[in-house]
């Protein structure tokens, strides 16, 4: 199953939006408002619960100076990446799509289409409040 979020333009230079994007910390403002739970548990790896939702952990994958982020799934449960990928505008800002990937069977997909769908939306649309 594969999810875009809308490409978002933000007025970082994509060097100063991948050093936000790579330190979990900054995940916490992207957060949609129905949060239940947000900790940081290491340099590269945070939990986060939506209402409604199962606790997911999610854990710094790859990082690409400065035009790639990828996060995955630190279960295997729930097998899936997101990944920001990061375009120059210019030298003060840049643009930003989410594409999130994972692996599920059709009945799982078709419940978490709807919702994980909204969450990169808001996720994408939040960026702007780095």
């Amino acid at each position: 199953m594969n999810l875009e979020s809308p490409k978002v333009t933000v007025q970082k230079s994509a060097q100063e939006l991948f050093d936000l994007l790579t330190d979990v910390k900054s995940f916490e403002k992207l957060m949609p408002d129905n949060i239940a739970k947000f900790e940081v548990i290491g340099d590269d790896a945070f939990i986060f619960g939506l209402k409604g939702m199962p606790e997911i952990k999610l854990k710094m994958k790859e990082k690409v100076a400065p035009s790639k982020v990828v996060l995955g799934a630190a279960s295997d449960k729930l097998p899936f990446t997101l990944i920001a990928n990061i375009d120059t505008v210019s030298d003060s800002s840049s643009a930003v799509k989410l594409d999130f990937e994972g692996d599920f069977n059709p009945m799982m997909a078709m419940m978490i289409k709807g919702p994980i769908g909204k969450f990169i939306e808001t996720l994408a649309s939040n960026m702007s409040k780095l």
